[in-house]
């Protein structure tokens, strides 16, 4: 992503202009997450983002370099979308995000023991996000998720 000229340098700037909006980080969140690479699998969110606004926060992330546009392998006549390795940057953001929300959310949904693992150990775990995500998988979804590998070794 070009900064345009006469643009703020602040480096939050760019970030938000990148990947500030709401919408833009859900999407983020349901690759990290969830497993999530289809326009449908995103629309189907419990967010209810509309088809329009989900279409242009799609392009922009590309655009961004962020998410990476590809055939689906399963059904090449769907668009698969992937992080790339400026979208798997991103990680950390997201986890520090979900620990402060744990934080000060009432009503959160995340579960204290998860929180507390991924506080305990943030280092190793970003890194664990970042390498199943890098392979297709995600956080809490599938055989290979980073639930199911923390949950192999007993911990």
């Amino acid at each position: 992503m070009k900064r345009a000229s006469g643009k703020s340098t602040c480096p939050v700037n760019f970030g938000l202009e990148a990947f500030g909006d709401p919408w833009s980080l859900l999407v983020v969140r349901d690759v990290v997450y969830f497993g999530k690479h289809t326009f449908n699998e995103f629309l189907a969110g419990d967010e209810a983002i509309s088809p329009s606004v989900l279409s242009a926060r799609l392009d922009s992330l590309t655009d961004a370099g962020i998410l990476r546009r590809s055939p689906d392998p399963v059904d090449r006549r769907r668009v698969r979308y992937d992080l790339t390795e400026r979208g798997l940057g991103l990680i950390p953001i997201m986890v520090e995000i979900a620990e402060w929300s744990a934080a000060h959310d009432p009503d959160t949904g995340a579960p204290a023991d998860w929180i507390a693992l991924v506080r305990e150990n943030k280092p190793e775990m970003v890194r664990r996000y970042a390498e199943t995500v890098r392979r297709g998988g995600s956080v809490f979804v599938g055989d290979d998720s980073v639930l199911a590998q923390v949950q192999a070794l007993g911990a």
